[in-house]
């Protein structure tokens, strides 16, 4: 692998296209917090407010304050949104509603426990960034509230009747690997080793499927394989984001066999992932080759190939395995061609399966200020540690 090749595309693309797409369109100066329903050229569309989002945002633009450059645009724009979160985000218990109004009146219960994983992000890198105890004590008590409702995420809001098929979905564990460490600093030594375990053994061996190359998205709660839309459905793209964050839980401990059997599991998933005909790596498929439920199946995603294209270059990083590289160079030359909009700025998110824009906005209810401009960072940062450690080893 050549690093120095891609560099400067991917450091170029954040930093002077997609973070300010956002800055500039993006900011609600009468109500606070951020739009992220935006069209192609950035226009405002729809004025809710998810908080998956604004947390996720607040979070990159406190990020990149905090690892790339302190500058000050990047710090207000992160204080604004937290905020916006502070005064309306949260319900009288604490949990973190699931969508607001433009003012900040609740839409939506908090029915989404990920609202509380990325307002956690949010406050613990703002925390990082301003040492201001009362975000330090959001992410925390947040945090912890995570910990009580993982075993039923959705409580009271769950449409499932009691004790009827009984799955569990990978999310929650596959999120709680990058959580812990982005919070490592705040909590208890011992309870971040406790959930690392967890996170690991439950990904590892519980949703990966040696037999079937697979990291399933439900299983039953002994592990056991369900036979049914939810049992037999595979979200590439999840499992593949799921590889980097174990990843890095392997670099923090230095564990070279977990590092490589992630690499191992990535590269099975990105070749069972991957459209032979048109290119691209499928949004859903069904482990059995069954028609999957979800009608989307055959779309391309944005934030699909940007977190595969992570994982092959930390993989690379971590094992100096070929195959990586290989992966790295097709995945790259079909996003690049296919997601950004080199007219309006930006990427496009939902593809067709030929590889044709779907939908020409660049933010709504799911998308927004994350998946990309995260990508590209850790893209970045990662391209660089590889050059470093070629040169070293020159």
């Amino acid at each position: 692998m050549q690093p120095e090749k891609y560099i400067d595309q991917y450091r170029h693309a954040l930093l002077n296209d997609v973070i300010p797409f956002w800055m500039k369109n993006s900011p609600d100066r009468e109500a606070g917090g951020f739009f992220t329903c935006l069209d192609r050229e950035g226009k405002v569309f729809d004025t809710d407010k998810f908080m998956w989002l604004q947390c996720r945002q607040v979070w990159c633009f406190a990020m990149l304050y905090n690892q790339v450059e302190k500058r000050r645009e990047w710090l207000d724009m992160a204080l604004s949104g937290a905020a916006f979160l502070q005064r309306h985000g949260r319900d009288a218990n604490g949990n973190w509603y699931f969508s607001l109004d433009r003012y900040g009146n609740p839409l939506m219960q908090p029915h989404s426990i990920f609202s509380d994983c990325f307002a956690t992000m949010a406050f613990g890198q703002l925390y990082k960034v301003t040492g201001n105890p009362e975000f330090k004590t959001i992410a925390v008590d947040t945090f912890r509230n995570i910990l009580r409702r993982q075993d039923n995420p959705k409580g009271i809001y769950s449409k499932s009747v009691p004790g009827a098929r009984p799955l569990e979905s990978f999310a929650l564990p596959m999120i709680l690997c990058n959580l812990v460490l982005e919070i490592e600093s705040l909590l208890e030594p011992s309870l971040v080793n406790e959930v690392i375990q967890r996170g690991i053994d439950t990904v590892m061996n519980k949703f990966y499927r040696p037999e079937l190359g697979v990291i399933l998205e439900n299983v039953s709660p002994d592990g056991s394989f369900s036979d049914s839309f939810e049992g037999r459905l595979v979200n590439p793209g999840h499992g593949l984001e799921s590889m980097w964050f174990i990843m890095d839980l392997a670099g923090r401990t230095s564990d070279a066999n977990l590092a490589q059997r992630a690499v191992d599991i990535a590269i099975r998933l990105v070749e069972y992932g991957w459209d032979g005909q048109y290119g691209g790596i499928f949004y859903f498929m069904d482990v059995k080759g069954n028609p999957p439920q979800q009608l989307e199946w055959d779309q391309k995603l944005w934030w699909v190939h940007m977190e595969t294209l992570i994982t092959l270059l930390k993989g690379y990083l971590h094992t100096g395995d070929e195959r990586c590289a290989q992966w790295f160079e097709r995945v790259h030359a079909y996003t690049w061609s296919h997601f950004p909009d080199p007219e309006h700025g930006e990427w496009f998110g939902y593809l067709n399966r030929r590889g044709e824009p779907l939908l020409s906005l660049k933010g709504g209810k799911w998308k927004g200020c994350f998946h990309v401009p995260r990508g590209l960072f850790q893209c970045w940062k990662t391209l660089e540690a590889i050059q470093a450690k070629v040169t070293l080893n020159v």
